[in-house]
């Protein structure tokens, strides 16, 4: 009867440790907050540049993002550039400019600190955050100069695309 017990709970427990393995492992793979960024977003604009900028987030390697922005100008020319990134603070090359990469990390569920170098430099930080509803991404830019003194803060408003 004793040995019977123990095995029960010796098995019990080789169970619990399972299960938290697995929470464990995809609480790891799930990045805070990114699959509900999935999706595009067209940024509000009263300005005439650009015409048209919208973002597009989509599932990258183990639980990181793919983001392609496409814009279009007043006068009709498109540009096309992104990255991916695996919210780790890593920085990574920015396709279609040469010379410029990008680093993203979680602050919370719901905001990341993008940081953007160029040539080596920071040139500009981006808090970017997703409303409550998950139906906004408010972007707040700050500009860097040569000498890391801040330039000017900018701010630009993403509407979810249904």
């Amino acid at each position: 009867m004793v040995r019977r017990n123990a095995v029960r709970v010796v098995a019990v427990a080789i169970v619990a440790v399972l299960v938290m393995a697995e929470t464990l492992a995809l609480a790891a793979w799930q990045k805070p907050g990114a699959a509900n960024r999935f999706g595009r977003w067209k940024m509000d604009s009263d300005r005439p540049e650009p015409q048209s900028n919208i973002m597009t987030y989509e599932p990258f390697g183990d639980g990181g993002m793919k983001v392609t922005v496409s814009t279009v100008s007043a006068s009709g020319a498109k540009s096309d550039w992104g990255y991916e990134t695996l919210f780790d603070g890593v920085f990574r090359p920015v396709r279609n400019q040469e010379g410029r990469e990008t680093a993203v990390e979680f602050i919370n569920d719901r905001s990341t600190r993008i940081q953007n170098k160029s040539k080596g430099r920071l040139t500009q930080v981006i808090i970017n955050t997703l409303s409550e509803d998950l139906q906004t991404i408010n972007n707040e830019y700050v500009g860097f100069d040569a000498e890391g003194k801040i330039t000017g803060v900018t701010h630009a408003v993403y509407r979810r695309m249904k």
